[in-house]
């Protein structure tokens, strides 16, 4: 069989695997692409071949397995990591626009995006079964409840937590009592204003709320090469045996090492960004090699602080090791996660290596300029960390659903084996 008899077999399969409506909503081709697809199959760019059998089976409200909202959406790690496990987003909330131009190239959803939390009716939200929120970590002011209470007033945790980003995923809560959430953050969220913060959060959720609430730090290192601690906290309506402990990672010392993420420049790789960070021969382009005058602050930057028996400096890594928490202000310097080059100074990461390194898979479409996919992926989740925590919530979302829960269950062990 020759490359046009195999190219047109992909599209033919894909097309019968998924539906040609929800081929062309996925990947925002349009009909009259596709047919010219089905007639001249050596037309197909090679980035779309690559993504045809990655491309996601639709998804029906009727037939998921849970229902979830997606808050501060980022550009839709936490949504990858449990859409994974049969979850159907129904609402979505990003207030960065460039993050909503990554977010709706990659989810084409009717609901669309919602800006500004702060600004939306929670009564307005379609009810769900999971809310996952990334918020952002802020201090909370605490007034006495007894004045508010002689002045008449709000209390509880309208008083204590108004005016931050949480209390937004409170009063969503408290409006559309969904099974289950999951909230992200830094691991600095207990020790952040003393402890208080994270002290008015869980008290909102287990006293305020009523919620079964667990937390737990997870590295993403178990799963990713890069040191990468963030703060999970579930919680469940109903009483349940849901234990967060309990929850399987894989060794530390077994993670992936840089190698898996970044490009071989051997001429092997397919080229999913068409040209935008390789050159023909697959090398990264020069751009991304750091200048002389950049070379020579970073370096004096760190002898600096070494003499001052500081710790700080820039990052230099190889194939066989694993790197540093990536930021959002990679875009300035790189200084983190610099790539060491054989003959020639070190280079920052690719945009496409960021979203590797995060486990966004190749399919992920990168809209935005570097600067701006730096700093999305920077801020954004470990979307392996995600899936695993979304499977292990899975049995206990489902345990009122009878024999789909065996199923569901089933392919879960089969998933993790």
């Amino acid at each position: 069989m020759n490359h046009t008899q195999d190219n047109f077999s992909l599209l033919e399969c894909t097309l019968n695997r998924i539906g040609r409506e929800h081929f062309l909503k996925q990947t925002g081709y349009s009909e009259r692409t596709l047919l010219r697809w089905k007639k001249e199959p050596d037309s197909i760019p090679r980035h779309v071949l690559f993504s045809l059998p990655h491309l996601s089976l639709p998804v029906s409200q009727e037939r998921a397995a849970f229902t979830f909202i997606d808050l501060f959406a980022g550009v839709g790690g936490i949504r990858l990591g449990f859409e994974k496990h049969g979850g159907k987003c129904v609402f979505t909330s990003e207030w960065n626009k460039f993050s909503q131009q990554t977010y709706s190239e990659n989810f084409p959803d009717e609901h669309g995006i919602s800006g500004d939390i702060t600004s939306i009716d929670a009564a307005s939200i379609p009810d769900h079964d999971v809310l996952l929120a990334g918020f952002p970590c802020q201090p909370f002011s605490i007034a006495g409840v007894s004045k508010k209470n002689s002045l008449g007033k709000a209390h509880g945790f309208e008083c204590e937590t108004q005016g931050t980003l949480f209390f937004d995923v409170a009063r969503i809560i408290a409006e559309k009592r969904p099974k289950a959430f999951m909230l992200e953050n830094v691991k600095n969220l207990r020790s952040h204003d003393k402890g208080n913060t994270f002290k008015v959060i869980m008290k909102t959720l287990q006293e305020e709320l009523g919620y079964q609430v667990q937390w737990r730090i997870i590295d993403a290192k178990h799963f990713l090469p890069q040191h990468r601690e963030r703060i999970l906290i579930v919680g469940f309506r109903d009483a349940n045996d849901f234990d967060f402990s309990a929850l399987n990672l894989p060794p530390l010392e077994k993670g992936p090492k840089m190698k898996s993420i970044l490009h071989p420049e051997n001429g092997s790789e397919i080229d999913v960004d068409n040209g935008r960070y390789l050159l023909e021969d697959g090398k990264v382009n020069p751009r991304y090699t750091l200048t002389p005058r950049l070379w020579e602050y970073l370096q004096a930057y760190a002898e600096k602080h070494r003499s001052k028996g500081n710790g700080f400096g820039f990052g230099l890594v190889g194939g066989e090791d694993t790197c540093r928490t990536l930021s959002a202000r990679y875009h300035k310097d790189g200084s983190e996660v610099l790539i060491r080059q054989e003959a020639d100074r070190p280079r920052r990461l690719t945009p496409r290596e960021c979203a590797r390194l995060m486990g966004f898979p190749d399919t992920f479409r990168i809209p935005v300029s570097d600067t701006q996919a730096y700093r999305q992926f920077g801020n954004s989740v470990a979307v392996p960390v995600m899936e695993a925590v979304a499977g292990h919530m899975l049995p206990y979302l489902l345990q009122k659903q009878g024999s789909h829960l065996t199923q569901q269950q089933e392919t879960l062990e089969l998933d993790f084996a």
